[in-house]
Order: structure tokens, then C-alpha cells, then sequence
């Protein structure tokens, strides 16, 4: 059985039909957003604020890591070269001032997506020129010119998730690789980019390796930081191994802030992506 969720992690859902519009528009231009794929708990309350992130590059994932909910599928389909002009349509009729577009990983892919994700920058920036872009990419395989082609598109913020400390990468993210995540933060901050990455929390780590990993993310030059907790989705997927109550995320957001992140929400719902635009104007002062 799946473990009972903490008071402090339940909240009252928005009306059913106040989604609506936002699941309409994504069925009507044939797209796809993460909120739905990855099960994400916010995601009532995320379409009814009239927001989503949007999810390219298919719906099913080339690798099959233990905590994510997004259908796996060695063999996907082949990027549909229309979908960024959608995704861009899609910002405008949404209204949108900061879009949030990540992805499956495509491993198949020679560039992993890399020349998909920078034709969707490129056609929201001439759909919304006034608009900010974040992207929440993959490790491209450390192809560190794959990388090259989506910081050449110019994204405001560019995501990549740490997702859990390095003893559990095995367990977890068994395609991926601690060092190499890293790495990627760091070629992006080099490049003049705006970085920002996050953790789950209650995945089974230590105090000691949180601290770890965020001095890692630090070190990599990381501005933003997103620290959530973890649900499992399934029963077989890797199992949450406890909730964390929110004032353990509120140190951990003071410990975050002296070491030195621009800004950092830390809070048992926070997930990537979510109120993404409002994480922009949190600055240091508690």
C-alpha cells in the first residue's frame, strides 16, 4: 500500500473545470505538458491559474528511470518539426510571460533534441518577444555541443535537475550520472546562462549528502535551486522512503541561501517548474 500523505502535503483541489480551457488548447494543438506525463501534483491548480510546462519531443521517454512516470519506449518517434511553432502558439494564446519547456530524454537522437529545443526558443521569442524562457533539459549524453546549440538559442533560464544525491543515482537515475549533470550546470554558467536545478527530498539520503549535493550545485555555479518532496508514482517505482515536514525544507532553504543561491524555493509541493515565474523575483531575504 501506498503510505498515507502528511496533512501538511494535502490541499484543496480547484474546481474540475477550471483546467478546462488549459487541456483543451493542449489537445486542440496536439501537445503534450509534463504536468500531465510526470503525474505532478500541482498540476489541478497550475491549469487553473491558466499556466503549464510544456513537455516536447513525444510523450514517452528513452530511458526508464525509478522515479518518474512518464511512459518508456526505446524506439519513440521522430521529433515532429512543427511542434515548436505549436508550442509557440500555444504561449501566446495562454498569454504566458515566462515559458517552461522541457522534454523526454531521446537518447536515439543524434543531438538528444538539442536543435529541438533551440527551434522552440526561437519560436517563442518570435511569438513573445517580451516573454522570458526557461528550459528544463537532459544530460544529452554530456554532448557538450548539443549543449552548445540550446545556449546559442539564448534561454533565460536554463534547468537541468540534480534530482537526488549521488549514492542514490544508481538506484534512481541508473542512464544518468551524478558527475555528469554537473558537468552540464556547469558548461551552462560558463556560458553566461542563468542556471537552476533542484533535489527531491525523502528519497532515502542523508543530511550529510543533501548538504553535499547542494554544495556541488554551488560550486557549479548554480543560481536557482528547487527542493521538493518525493512521491513515488507507483508501488514499483523506487519507494519514498519518508516525508520531510516543512520546517526541515525551511532550513534547508536557509542553509541553501548561505551558501550562496540567488534564490531557492524549498516546500513538500514544490516541484521544477511550478510557479516557475514567481521563483524569479524570490531573492535572498527570508
Amino acid at each position: 500500500m501506498r503510505p498515507r500523505l502528511p496533512a501538511w502535503f494535502r490541499q484543496a483541489l480547484p474546481p474540475a473545470e477550471a483546467g478546462g480551457r488549459v487541456k483543451r488548447l493542449l489537445e486542440r494543438l496536439d501537445l503534450h505538458a509534463v504536468c500531465e506525463g510526470a503525474r505532478c501534483p500541482n498540476r489541478a491548480t497550475c491549469w487553473h491559474e491558466g499556466t503549464a510546462a510544456f513537455l516536447i519531443l513525444g510523450a514517452a521517454c528513452t530511458r526508464n528511470c525509478r522515479f518518474c512516470a512518464i511512459p518508456h519506449d526505446p524506439r519513440p518517434a521522430p521529433p515532429d518539426p512543427a511542434e515548436p511553432a505549436r508550442v509557440a502558439r500555444a504561449a501566446a494564446e495562454m498569454g504566458l510571460r515566462h515559458v517552461v519547456v522541457t522534454s523526454v530524454t531521446r537518447d536515439d537522437l543524434p543531438d538528444g533534441g538539442a536543435a529541438h529545443f533551440a527551434a522552440a526558443i526561437h519560436a517563442i521569442r518570435a511569438r513573445l518577444p517580451a516573454a522570458t524562457v526557461e528550459v528544463l533539459i537532459p544530460d544529452f549524453q554530456g554532448d557538450p555541443g548539443a549543449l552548445a546549440r540550446v545556449l546559442a538559442a539564448r534561454p533565460d533560464i536554463l534547468n537541468h535537475n540534480l534530482e537526488t544525491v549521488e549514492r542514490l543515482h544508481p538506484a534512481v537515475r541508473p542512464q544518468a550520472d551524478y558527475r555528469r549533470s554537473l558537468a552540464v550546470l556547469r558548461q551552462a554558467a560558463r556560458a553566461g546562462t542563468r542556471t537552476k536545478s533542484g533535489l527531491m527530498l525523502g528519497m532515502g539520503e542523508t543530511g550529510a549528502e543533501v548538504g553535499s549535493a547542494l554544495r556541488d550545485l554551488r560550486a557549479a555555479d548554480v543560481d536557482l535551486l528547487t527542493l521538493g518532496q518525493y512521491l513515488a508514482p507507483s508501488p514499483t517505482h523506487h519507494p519514498a522512503a519518508r516525508f520531510v515536514p516543512p520546517a526541515e525544507f525551511d532550513r534547508w532553504r536557509q542553509d541553501a541561501l548561505a551558501l550562496g543561491f540567488d534564490s531557492v524555493a524549498a516546500a513538500p509541493r514544490v516541484r521544477s517548474s511550478y510557479r516557475a515565474e514567481e521563483m524569479l523575483a524570490i531573492r535572498s531575504a527570508p
